[in-house]
């Protein structure tokens, strides 16, 4: 109901017609709407980084992790689009003045579970507000691809279709990464001076 007609659109009566239930076995079981989104939000996002991690965590380069982070994603989500609507609403929900409350939570939760594994293969460790902006820059990637990918293709394996993209895209982040990071600072012979 959510990725039909969107967060704030959906109402507690259609989505208990759908699940088959009653109004009051709702309330049974959530708050509220927000809650229930809450709820559901958390459940995507703990699998997807769950998956990202078992995917990835052996990943020693950042273009190969980046590579393997766009493929996680898109594993994840080509059977699960329901899912991947409500990633992206949720995603775009953080940015709103008036927002659901608590969906930041999860999304926050994940976004350091990226900035983790992205961590593991940066020469040098970077502040966390640059490596919060960078996995920021990781999922507005992954999402856009994704979305971008979806849309556009007829193909069965949405992926393939775009592989010259996703090429493209993973050199791009990486230089933006890269360039994100502080130059490397070489001995005393160059009296501390960055390179």
């Amino acid at each position: 109901m959510f990725a039909q007609k969107g967060l704030d659109l959906a109402r507690i009566d259609e989505i208990t017609e759908r699940a088959d239930v009653g109004k009051g076995t709702f309330y049974c079981h959530f708050a509220s709407k927000a809650q229930l989104i809450k709820e559901l939000i958390k459940d995507v996002l703990d699998e997807l980084a769950t998956v990202v991690e078992r995917r990835c965590g052996h990943i020693d380069d950042l273009e190969g992790l980046l590579d393997a982070l766009i493929g996680a994603h898109i594993e994840f989500f080509s059977s699960r689009w329901e899912d991947f609507v409500l990633y992206f609403q949720s995603r775009s929900d953080l940015t709103l003045q008036e927002s659901f409350p608590g969906i930041d939570t999860p999304f926050l939760d994940y976004l350091e579970r990226l900035e983790a594994l992205l961590a593991s293969v940066l020469r040098h460790e970077l502040p966390d507000p640059v490596m919060r902006r960078i996995a920021c820059a990781v999922v507005g990637l992954v999402s856009g691809y994704y979305s971008f990918a979806a849309i556009s293709s007829q193909e069965e394996d949405i992926d393939a279709a775009f592989a010259s993209l996703r090429g493209a895209m993973v050199a791009s982040l990486a230089r933006f990464i890269q360039e994100a990071s502080p130059p490397a600072v070489t001995g005393a012979k160059n009296k501390g001076l960055v390179q």
